[in-house]
């Protein structure tokens, strides 16, 4: 992991191939650049491809996200293997990224590829009762459920920080997990907090009829909780895009509008990737990324 300092010209959210593409023309472009996030994480790290240009043999996905890091540090870029659990504007029109580990950073432009998530628990209950208790933004629905008892479900920043997020609003909170893989110093957070938690288990069902009634583990054991988060992963793109005021999709509202710069509707703010909709191809990432590279590079030396 690359050693953070306190401001970059650009940060980009998201190390898939739309990330790692921005940070090289970002970088190219001599400023100074940051990425967030963990290769691990991208949905390319499994896959293995084949249908992508001049390309002769298949090719690993994870192989390929370790050269583009590698090609994107040669020309400058630093990597943090952090995840971000909220953004603010500054007053001077900068980002201000908060981290997982309680750090803060400084960005002139950002660039969010974080992709879209598409985990779900696939438990009985869950999409019978999606809106009905069973949610998967804290930020969104958490003051619903104020003074009740909740569960959050996931390994990751995003689990975590929203179920201490949840402890200033909700009764008793708990959390379930199999391993947390988050910064040492939020799950010392957690730790030291009175999250109610459940290591080591996860999610058989999520029980009731009108609206959650309940969890049960994969250990039989039942959580009596009115509703339950599923936080899979890093803290969901959209609800770090909206809480900027970055705009949606009219239609499905899953989706960043850009226009062929690859702006957002905020300036300084720019989308590459799959969280700028369909296809889900890694071409496409590439080539957005790109163009956001370049663009987020240019803004941010006109800011100087």
């Amino acid at each position: 992991m690359t050693e953070a300092k306190n401001a970059y010209d650009v940060i980009i959210l998201g190390s898939g191939p739309a990330g790692l593409q921005a940070a090289v023309h970002a970088a190219r472009a001599k400023t100074d650049v940051a990425v967030l996030g963990r290769l691990k994480k991208s949905s390319l790290h499994k896959a293995h491809v084949e249908n992508y240009c001049c390309m002769s043999n298949v090719m690993a996905g994870e192989e390929m996200l370790a050269k583009g890091k590698t090609q994107a540090e040669g020309f400058g870029a630093s990597f943090l293997d952090e995840d971000v659990v909220g953004i603010e504007t500054e007053s001077d029109g900068r980002f201000r990224l908060m981290l997982e580990s309680g750090d803060a950073l400084s960005a002139g432009a950002m660039i969010l590829a974080m992709g879209i998530s598409r985990n779900r628990l696939r438990v009985p209950g869950e999409k019978e009762l999606q809106g009905k208790g069973v949610s998967a933004c804290v930020e969104c629905d958490g003051n619903f459920y104020r003074n009740e008892k909740v569960a959050v479900v996931g390994n990751g920043s995003a689990a975590a920080a929203g179920a201490m997020t949840l402890l200033m609003i909700a009764g008793d909170v708990h959390l379930i997990y199999k391993e947390l893989e988050v910064d040492e110093r939020l799950k010392e957070q957690v730790e030291r907090s009175a999250i109610l938690r459940h290591p080591g288990r996860w999610v058989a069902s999520i029980d009731g009829t009108d609206g959650v009634e309940g969890v049960t583990l994969d250990d039989g054991e039942t959580l009596d909780v009115s509703a339950i988060f599923v936080e899979l992963g890093a803290k969901g793109a959209l609800e770090l895009a909206t809480g900027l005021g970055v705009a949606l999709d009219p239609e499905e509202m899953r989706f960043i509008l850009i226009n062929k710069k690859q702006e957002t509707n905020i300036p300084g703010i720019y989308a590459a990737g799959d969280i700028c909709g369909p296809p889900w191809q890694m071409a496409k990432a590439i080539g957005e990324g790109c163009v956001a590279g370049l663009e987020a590079a240019a803004y941010a030396k006109n800011r100087l």
